[in-house]
């Protein structure tokens, strides 16, 4: 996904002289054809992250559009202050890029681990929180970005995801993106699960259940047609995110369906526990610990509908 999202700024940059990226001391080669081709419009702004949004927050209110770039806790958690009162606030449109969300980072423990960072950048007024599932949403994403001109939040895996998309389908932040019809359950596929949520649909098929799969990339704001149509048509609704349970995804449908009165018992959060992990290993056996696994989605759904 990083790479994907250096060639989108790279080929953006052409388009619009505004774009400027910031990045907070990592990436410096994965950026060379954007520093090549706009010498003038890169910062290197090294390991000081709460500073990098302030700068940022000072090039959009100069008319300029900037990109944040660097791991995800350390673009998010650690600048907190600033991304609220200097990038929201003021409602500028500022791009904040995390790259290695969720447990990308498994390995390397819970200081790289991004679990909560959905949870706190929706509770943020002005701010979109954008997931997008593989290479293709990412330069998509990163495009609808800035037409929208919003502070927006996009979340990158690290790299190496399954790219599921063979053809760039039509993407706009809030709305989402129809993988696979199914007429008994929803999966409402959040970020770089949604290899794992096609995988699940292809077993449940085999255990004749019908399901369909979409890739809900906006967190924030919802695609609401979407969640009404959901809850309308199918027996279970599944929101699958590589995200705490608490505050994530999952919980922003919760929200939803409260105030417009749905019937939530339909509703299945597969997300992670309130706890951090501190076994050290790789992305997927950080997943299988924690349930998001095809097998262990595939369990509770049937354990649902029988």
């Amino acid at each position: 996904m990083r790479n994907a999202f250096a060639a989108a700024v790279t080929e953006l940059g052409e388009t619009h002289p505004e774009l400027v990226m910031l990045a907070g001391d990592i990436g410096n080669r994965l950026f060379d054809s954007f520093k090549d081709r706009h010498p003038s419009r890169f910062y290197n702004c090294g390991v000081a992250e709460a500073n990098m949004t302030g700068v940022a927050a000072g090039l959009a209110a100069s008319g300029l559009r900037p990109i944040t770039y660097t791991i995800t806790p350390f673009n998010t958690v650690r600048c907190l202050e600033q991304i609220r009162l200097d990038v929201c606030y003021p409602n500028l449109p500022v791009i904040i890029v995390g790259t290695g969300s969720g447990l990308s980072y498994a390995g390397l423990g819970a200081t790289h681990h991004s679990m909560e960072d959905i949870a706190i950048l929706r509770t943020l007024p002005n701010m979109h929180v954008v997931c997008p599932a593989d290479q293709t949403e990412v330069k998509l994403a990163v495009a609808d970005a800035l037409r929208v001109g919003r502070p927006t939040y996009i979340r990158l895996g690290k790299k190496g995801e399954p790219k599921v998309h063979e053809a760039a389908p039509s993407f706009t932040i809030g709305k989402g993106i129809p993988m696979r019809d199914g007429s008994d359950v929803a999966i409402l596929s959040v970020g770089n699960m949604l290899s794992i949520a096609m995988q699940t649909a292809e077993a449940l098929e085999a255990q004749g259940c019908s399901a369909q799969v979409v890739s809900m990339h906006t967190v924030k704001p919802l695609d609401e047609t979407l969640l009404d149509a959901a809850f309308s048509d199918k027996k279970l609704v599944v929101v699958l995110e590589e995200h705490a349970l608490a505050g994530g995804a999952g919980s922003a449908v919760l929200e939803w369906g409260n105030v417009r009165g749905v019937d939530l018992r339909k509703l299945i959060c597969v997300a992670g526990p309130d706890r951090f992990l501190s076994a050290c290993g790789g992305q997927t056996q950080a997943r299988t610990e924690i349930g998001l696994t095809t097998d262990a989605i595939v369990a509770r759904v049937l354990g649902r509908l029988n």
